[in-house]
């Protein structure tokens, strides 16, 4: 499964060239209802791996082009919201998979698997149906040159009132700024000039942080180690975790709108988790299976699930997400969540052989590992990820490339008209739009100051 996401993330840009949002989500759900129909059919080992490879490949799809839909779609006030949510659907659709599988893992015959893969077909054909109700990514049909069917897909999702006319008149203006950046869009332009090559650093290295918090030996793996712990009804309590980290999830959506700092939280999350780890680690160490150590483990892996729900997990996607030119965001972000499957493949793979009794036997001590590594995510988010609460992806493309009015020298190359600006330069950064008659020089920080259509949507949404 994880080698099928990855592949398929991997090359989402190649398929989102010539196809849209849409059908990219209708191949996914048909793809997952094919491999489910090989894995309930076939008693062959072969035929089972390659149902589970082809599920995979619906996975990558799935996450990779439901969040572009999202990014592209949202307006920059409600962006980290939707994509909360995304992450609470995602979690609580795992949760209800993991209780379907423990309620029929007993049962004598073959509806003991049947069942649950049966319940795989409720999602891809609800989404079959309701993808149709909906309109096309707006900024992907302007970046088609698609003008007029951008600012449809715009006005149907939008309140009445909203100005769809100069939203889509400044997407169509970035996404020409763009091009003269550079005309062709493939794999290797994600490398070829500065300004894109840090954009695909940082969107690699934010959905990277997931892996980063070892956010998969605790959440693949916790029931083992409360095993380990021995903590009664292990599988029950994971559970009970998992909920936590939903809450919390939930919890942030409450927060995301008015206080979602990228930097601040994600760097908060980060410290907490590997804190945590090196608690976890450290009492097992000295304790070794005791009731005492059991019950520790279960309040901070709880403390844990609800740190990195409800402060990593979201912002990583969502950061990885904001930062990439649109020309090539479905390139930069499907290649930042293939390098995420790829580490979090690379955690469940190497776990076993530093947790397991008949390897290195470290079990919870493990977290010695995770604690350094939290630690050096915070540096990397410190110094490198700008903050870009409240921004649109059009004020994101304009900081990202610098400032436009401060030139290095007359008869320069075009990359180096424009000082690049730090990552601790973003939050107060004046943006000056790139339409002719944007207002130059009007000081416009994120979540500070709205525009009226801005407005309209709050007002019109509650």
């Amino acid at each position: 499964m994880t080698l099928g996401a990855f592949i398929s993330s991997g090359t989402a840009g190649v398929v989102a060239s010539k196809f849209g949002r849409r059908h990219c989500l209708w191949a996914a759900c048909l793809l997952c209802c094919v491999s489910n129909i090989i894995m309930m059919a076939t008693e062959s080992i072969g035929a089972l791996y390659a149902g589970r490879f082809l599920i995979g490949v619906a996975n990558g799809y799935f996450m990779t082009f439901s969040q572009l839909y999202i990014q592209e779609s949202s307006p920059a006030r409600y962006r980290g919201w939707f994509l909360t949510m995304f992450q609470f659907f995602t979690s609580f659709g795992t949760l209800v998979g993991t209780i379907i599988d423990w309620a029929t893992a007993k049962r004598p015959d073959k509806s003991a698997y049947l069942i649950p893969l049966g319940m795989i077909y409720i999602v891809p054909v609800f989404l079959t149906v309701a993808l149709f109700f909906i309109p096309e990514s707006p900024r992907w049909l302007i970046l088609q040159n698609k003008h007029e069917e951008g600012k449809a897909a715009l006005r149907w999702i939008r309140p009445v009132g909203f100005d769809v006319v100069a939203e889509a008149d400044e997407i169509r203006a970035a996404i020409d700024r763009e091009r003269e950046l550079g005309s062709s869009i493939g794999i290797l332009d994600m490398f070829t000039n500065p300004i894109d090559r840090r954009r695909t650093f940082l969107a690699v290295c934010a959905v990277t942080l997931q892996a980063a918090s070892g956010s998969m030996f605790v959440i693949a793996y916790k029931a083992y180690f409360l095993t380990m712990a021995a903590v009664p009804d292990p599988f029950a309590m994971s559970n009970v975790l998992s909920v936590m980290g939903i809450v919390a999830i939930l919890f942030n959506s409450a927060i995301v709108v008015r206080f979602g700092r990228r930097r601040v939280i994600l760097m908060t999350g980060l410290a907490v988790c590997g804190c945590l780890q090196l608690i976890i680690a450290v009492v097992y160490d000295k304790l070794g299976r005791t009731k005492l150590t059991g019950d520790v483990l279960v309040a901070l892996t709880c403390l844990y699930m609800m740190s990195y729900n409800g402060m990593i997990s979201s912002y990583a996607w969502l950061a990885g997400g904001e930062v990439p030119s649109q020309r090539l965001r479905s390139y930069t972000f499907g290649l930042a969540a293939a390098v995420g499957f790829l580490f979090a493949w690379l955690t469940t793979f190497t776990a076993p052989y530093f947790i397991n009794p008949a390897s290195m036997n470290w079990g919870p001590k493990y977290g010695y590992i995770w604690a350094p590594s939290c630690a050096i995510a915070v540096l990397w988010v410190l110094i490198f990820l700008p903050e870009t609460k409240g921004r649109t992806l059009e004020e994101i493309d304009e900081m990202v490339r610098g400032d436009p009015g401060l030139f290095v020298e007359e008869g320069a190359d075009s990359l180096q008209f424009e000082k690049r600006l730090p990552a601790r330069g973003f939050r107060k950064y004046v943006c000056v739009g790139h339409t002719p008659d944007a207002p130059k020089g009007e000081e416009r920080p994120a979540s500070s100051s709205k525009s009226e259509s801005e407005k309209v949507f709050h007002a019109a949404t509650g």
